[in-house]
């Protein structure tokens, strides 16, 4: 493959039997993520546990900090989806983006109260929302239409494929420093911290050497464009909207394990399992939604999602954990590389960047209020009270899906 080293190619086996037939940058992105995703699972994943175990804060800061980290990310993914649309140079911005993120989690390493995680979380998040659009952008460009699935579904099963890695090796480095305590230590995951720079590194190198991109000549786009859309990719958007107001942060299923009696280390190697799951389901997932349509992988992924959130409200053994975070991912599966690809065939071609941002838009906007929401409700009617509704927006997103006119 030119262009592209023989590493780069190995690694892709970890989550497509067939990489030959996906285009050279969509392999390198894929490992960009990948490596990136190993950084993020080690620093970023654990921070629930570092906020309640060490530092000591409530449920409902925890879902304060991470919805304003979640829906930071919300309104620059909207910004820099129309501003990859307008100046051509979505590679660019994704570099940026990358860059930001994984220069400032570092700094982590020194954090003794929730306001610095509350500022480094928001830096984070930062760089996600740069850098989501004109990546998925970039992606659909070089994609063709019958194979888009495939290849957002190889992006995502590459992602989860560096955080089953980075939780492995987590949970070694956990096991090792405090044996089996159910409570992270600070020194733990200082080590976490530490063991995320490089790879966080290396994936900004892999994205300026191996992503190639044809650059576009500069448009002058009126305003957004909002209006050339069509009409079924906004009622799309609101079925998402619904759905997503249930899906708050990981980081309560995470909180949840815990709940029942898993150890810290046993919560790396769950949530390594759901990745697992992820990884091996995403590409042919995606590649399902290419043969049979989008809808029905995606309401299939949710009704999952309603299955398994109903089931963490009800869970009071470990077993029942272990048994649901792998049917979670059955859910990423399905929904992620199907929708992604849905955006691409709803949307004109010179508004993938905008379309994406909106798209992004919508997962993440309402990710405060879920996230504060599912904080409030633990505290207030305890850890099944968030699965709860969860599971029930989730149906009502679904109804509203089988209503609306898509075709392939």
């Amino acid at each position: 493959m030119p262009g592209v080293p023989s590493e780069i190619v190995a690694i892709n086996s970890l989550a497509d039997q067939k990489p030959s037939q996906l285009d050279p940058t969509v392999r390198a992105l894929g490992v960009v993520s990948l490596l990136n995703d190993f950084s993020s699972e080690v620093a970023v994943r654990t921070l629930p546990l570092f906020l309640a175990n060490v530092l000591g804060v409530r449920t409902t800061v925890i879902g304060l900090i991470e919805g304003i980290a979640e829906s930071t990310a919300t309104l620059l993914k909207l910004v820099s989806g129309h501003l990859s649309d307008r100046i051509g140079r979505k590679k660019a911005l994704a570099l940026w983006g990358y860059g930001l993120s994984n220069f400032t989690k570092p700094l982590l390493y020194f954090a003794a109260s929730w306001g610095v995680v509350l500022v480094v979380r928001f830096l984070d998040r930062v760089g996600k929302g740069i850098r989501t659009a004109p990546r998925d952008a970039l992606i659909a460009d070089v994609t063709a239409p019958g194979m888009r699935g495939r290849a957002f579904g190889f992006n995502k099963a590459m992602d989860k494929a560096g955080a089953v890695i980075a939780l492995l090796v987590a949970a070694a480095v956990v096991y090792l420093s405090q044996r089996d305590a159910v409570s992270l230590t600070r020194e733990s995951y200082q080590w976490l911290v530490l063991l995320a720079v490089f790879p966080g590194l290396a994936a900004v190198g892999v994205l300026a050497k191996w992503v190639k991109e044809q650059p576009k000549p500069l448009k002058a786009a009126p305003s957004l464009s909002w209006s050339q859309m069509d009409g079924r990719f906004w009622a799309f958007i609101a079925v998402l909207t619904i759905f997503t107001l249930g899906n708050s942060s990981d980081a309560f299923l995470m909180l949840r394990a815990q709940t029942v009696g898993l150890s810290t280390v046993e919560i790396f190697l769950v949530v390594a399992l759901f990745n697992l799951v992820v990884t091996a389901t995403s590409t042919k997932g995606g590649a399902l939604s290419d043969r049979l349509g989008r809808r029905g992988l995606i309401v299939s992924g949710w009704l999952i999602y309603a299955a398994i959130y109903f089931g963490f409200a009800v869970a009071s053994a470990g077993w029942h954990v272990w048994v649901l975070y792998a049917g979670y991912g059955l859910y990423y599966g399905a929904f992620l590389g199907a929708s992604s690809a849905l955006i691409a065939d709803l949307v004109p071609d010179h508004l993938r960047g905008t379309a994406y941002g909106i798209f992004n838009a919508a997962l993440g906007v309402v990710s405060f209020p879920a996230s504060l929401l599912a904080g409030a409700l633990w505290d207030w009617y305890g850890p099944a009270a968030p699965f709860l509704a969860g599971g029930a927006l989730a149906f009502l997103a679904t109804i509203g899906l089988l209503m609306i006119p898509l075709r392939r």
